[in-house]
């Protein structure tokens, strides 16, 4: 080992490289494949709910009537629409349990599509946390201590407690990267590789479904839940914008308008000729 004052210079035994860096970095690409095809066998397919796509089908059916797309029925089929809906978000024609809408929170745990959405949660996050903790045990008690590599590009002193976890040294370049460092950088960077094997949407790294876990509300549950006085309100909303929508049909008089457009002498019946 040989130290400057100004560069700092570590001559590391290419067996390191050998025995410790590649199989590291193979073993974790391994492993993640492995993970993604275990989390393919573990997650069931979810089931759908017949009433819970016609409570989100209604609303899209009125937001779309009151759109620009609505103007192209005529003003008496748009009123008859209007009605209909406006009538059935009033009765909660809809909703997915009627009898719920007046009553107080409902136990997620009662719902069985919140609890499956648990329990598919709770398979992948097994599936990622338990090879990472025997990963990270293997790293921490075979090569504890060992420095692998060094970064081609200076890092501020920030980056020394991330980049040399398991190193207790003050004066080592924060360029030089330790076994357990080389671990998280692995952890988090070989998306792309796992994209390259498996394809965009893959579940080798386990960070995306954590992530997901973390956005949802219901702990897990396969769409975000919503109480049924939550919808309710919802549909209140939607029928007093479709009282207040504007409709004017875009193909009333179409035919004069295209009879004008040519030239066409409306009483006549025979094309104008136009003046040279």
């Amino acid at each position: 080992m040989a130290m400057a004052h100004d560069t700092q210079q570590i001559f590391l035994d290419p067996a390191i490289r050998d025995w410790v860096l590649i199989p590291i970095m193979l073993v974790m690409v391994l492993v993640g494949v492995l993970r993604h095809h275990a989390t393919q066998l573990l997650t069931s397919t979810p089931k759908g709910n017949f009433k819970a796509v016609r409570e989100s089908a209604a609303l899209l059916r009125a937001r779309t009537l009151r759109s620009p797309v609505g103007f192209l029925i005529p003003y008496q089929s748009f009123v008859a629409r209007r009605t209909f809906l406006a009538s059935a978000f009033e009765k909660g024609t809809y909703l997915k349990n009627p009898q719920a809408a007046n009553q107080g929170p409902a136990n997620p745990m009662g719902d069985p599509a919140a609890m499956e959405g648990m329990m598919d949660m709770l398979k992948k996050n097994v599936a990622m946390i338990i090879p990472q903790t025997l990963i990270m045990s293997w790293i921490t008690f075979f090569f504890s201590g060992f420095v692998l590599i060094k970064l081609p590009f200076p890092l501020t002193v920030r980056f020394k407690a991330m980049l040399q976890r398991g190193i207790e040294t003050s004066d080592m370049d924060v360029t030089w990267v330790s076994s357990l460092s080389w671990y998280f950088l692995n952890l988090f960077g070989l998306r792309s590789i796992y994209n390259l094997i498996l394809g965009e949407d893959n579940a080798a790294g386990g960070l995306q479904d954590m992530n997901q876990m973390q956005m949802m509300p219901g702990a897990g549950a396969a769409q975000p839940m919503q109480q049924p006085q939550e919808v309710m309100n919802m549909f209140k909303s939607e029928k007093e914008f479709l009282e207040l929508a504007q409709h004017e049909w875009i193909l009333k008089d179409v035919e004069l308008r295209v009879l004008k457009m040519y030239g066409i002498d409306l009483e006549s019946g025979q094309k104008k000729q136009k003046d040279v």
